[in-house]
């Protein structure tokens, strides 16, 4: 939330039309919210929106619907925020009708920067508990029986050994892989999705790209990785900050990139 409010609300409106209206067809149905009546008489139109129910009809409409859905959605993620449904529609349609707002930018300004200030606070103390938490899995870990620990904290052990060659740095890997927090929660999984990934070793997190030129191919190995061989203290999507991280990786092969083919030279 380091954005202006001016940035902020263009920033939410247009992530809301470039994700399209997909995103609210596969996300299930709530139940619509009643508005309260307005201070003054509404125009025609905006009486068969507000008073009667949405009209979905029109293009305009729907994706009008769409754009308020893809708000909402993003709003209902937030932990930090408990959304007032009526003022945020009364933002929203003032703005819409070009209306003075019934806050002035200072006021706005502020209240950002409170919510701003209450987020980063929040993130710090999930950080905190994540990196005790990651200390507390890891020195546990490494005394369990098969647990090897190389100098720069990570933490393997070999579920199948290959007998394959290692890669090296300049590689290009086909890998399955299992990724999970300490406490059990996936976070990303090729094996779920059935499709193995493939990528350069030194296109990933400090603690795969060693633990790979460990493994030969055919193995099959469960890394226990740091917070400081992950993602730090700056998290990576559902990942929070702080995480130490689980994987089981089975290296399937050293790919060999294709040959680019030479471009056709005509005869003189």
């Amino acid at each position: 939330m380091k954005t202006s409010l001016s940035s902020l609300s263009t920033l939410v409106l247009s992530s809301s039309l470039l994700l399209g209206l997909v995103a609210c067809n596969k996300a299930e149905p709530t139940k619509e919210m009643s508005e309260p009546a307005a201070a003054s008489e509404p125009t025609p139109s905006t009486k068969k929106v507000y008073d009667s129910g949405p009209t979905l009809e029109t293009l305009d409409q729907k994706v009008s619907y769409g754009i308020g859905r893809n708000i909402g959605g993003e709003l209902s993620r937030d932990a930090n925020l408990e959304v007032d449904i009526n003022a945020l529609i009364a933002g929203l349609r003032s703005a819409a009708n070009g209306e003075e707002g019934a806050l002035n930018d200072q006021e706005l300004q502020a209240a950002f920067a409170e919510i701003r200030t209450r987020a980063e606070e929040a993130a710090r103390a999930l950080t905190v508990a994540e990196q005790a938490k990651a200390v507390e899995y890891l020195e546990a870990n490494k005394a369990r029986d098969g647990v090897s620990v190389t100098e720069t904290g990570l933490q393997y052990e070999v579920l199948i050994a290959g007998d394959g060659p290692k890669p090296q740095p300049t590689d290009r890997v086909s890998v399955h892989y299992h990724g999970t927090l300490t406490d059990g929660t996936v976070f990303d999984s090729s094996v779920e999705r059935g499709d193995p990934a493939q990528f350069g070793v030194t296109q990933v997190i400090p603690g795969w790209v060693e633990g790979l030129q460990l493994m030969p191919v055919g193995s099959k190995w469960k890394f226990h990785i740091p917070p400081a061989l992950a993602y730090g203290d700056r998290g990576q999507g559902s990942i929070p900050g702080g995480a130490a991280l689980v994987f089981e990786v089975e290296l399937l092969d050293i790919v060999t990139p294709e040959p680019t083919a030479a471009p056709a030279v005509e005869a003189p």
